[in-house]
């Protein structure tokens, strides 16, 4: 066998070691739909997705956090309702497997899952808007387990511009230093992920405890407004945060973000056909679009990521 595979087998052994003894947290799981439904069961493998309990066990997850996320076209009473009835779906399937499951809301709750042999089950709320204007929503959300919001998703908020919209606020608004400042008293960590630079700037000098990027990546690698700059990946280390990388393809290649840009028709088509396949079933939507997109991958219509 060739020296450099010996050397890669023995480098991915010596990770798969380090991976299984470490306590593995995944920040963002987009499979929140997925568990309001009556069909889905956490505990069953299932033939798609990346979600259930034994891929989770395989893969050596000692905690996960749910993503609460309605889109950001939904506000108002029916967004919160929608959340609040993700957060119940989440408790619910956490309850209906005891032997793998438990609902964590610390770092503390986190290492007893581990020591116990369970996975600690947490949750986000992806986008500001969900809370409606109102901070006691925001406050209800923390009593029924969310342990951290992205301030945006997609477009902005009450709270703050968004990377992928046109700024309204020039940053953080001030409502948005308000929200900042009561995550700190709830306990619940501010998530920088989907917010523009100016409000990105504007948290981390707002808030008095650290701050992260549940699903980022560089911007280095891949030039998209959702990634972090290298100077925003040291601000965010000097501020005491941490970054978790998108592992999206469209978030880790320039060249398939190139192919994106130079033919929208085809993000226009996967978003079409995905409605016309799911209607407004989100769930199904998120998992038909990954399928068109590896489809896509195959037939050479965008570029492989390796």
């Amino acid at each position: 066998m060739p020296l450099a595979s010996t050397s890669a087998l023995a480098i991915s052994a010596e990770a798969r070691e380090l991976h299984l003894r470490s306590t593995v947290v995944d920040t963002h799981a987009d499979t929140t739909q997925r568990l309001v439904s009556d069909s889905f069961d956490l505990g069953t493998r299932q033939t798609d997705g990346s979600v259930d309990i034994p891929r989770m066990r395989e893969g050596g997850v000692g905690g996960i956090f749910f993503a609460i996320w309605v889109p950001g076209s939904v506000r108002g009473a029916d967004a919160v309702r929608r959340a609040v009835e993700q957060i119940q779906a989440v408790r619910r399937h956490a309850e209906m497997h005891l032997s793998d499951l438990v609902l964590a809301r610390t770092a503390e709750d986190i290492r007893r899952a581990r020591a116990a042999g369970r996975i600690a089950v947490l949750m986000g709320i992806e986008g500001g808007h969900m809370i409606n204007g109102d901070l006691d929503v925001l406050e209800r959300y923390a009593a029924l387990g969310a342990r951290y919001m992205t301030l945006t998703h997609a477009v902005n908020t009450e709270c703050a511009d968004a990377s992928t919209d046109k700024p309204v606020h020039n940053g953080l608004s001030s409502f948005g230093e308000q929200v900042v400042s009561e995550m700190n008293r709830l306990g619940m960590a501010v998530d920088v992920s989907h917010v523009s630079d100016k409000a990105f700037d504007d948290v981390l000098g707002a808030s008095r405890a650290p701050v992260f990027a549940s699903h980022s990546s560089c911007r280095a690698l891949c030039d998209s407004p959702r990634n972090l700059s290298d100077p925003m990946i040291r601000a965010l280390a000097a501020k005491g945060g941490v970054m978790q990388i998108n592992f999206h393809v469209g978030f880790l290649s320039q060249e398939f973000r190139r192919a994106e840009q130079t033919h929208p028709e085809l993000h226009v088509e996967v978003v079409a056909k995905a409605k016309d396949r799911c209607g407004e079933n989100e769930a199904c939507k998120i998992l038909e679009s990954g399928k068109m997109i590896r489809e896509y991958v195959a037939k050479g219509r965008f570029p492989r990521v390796e």
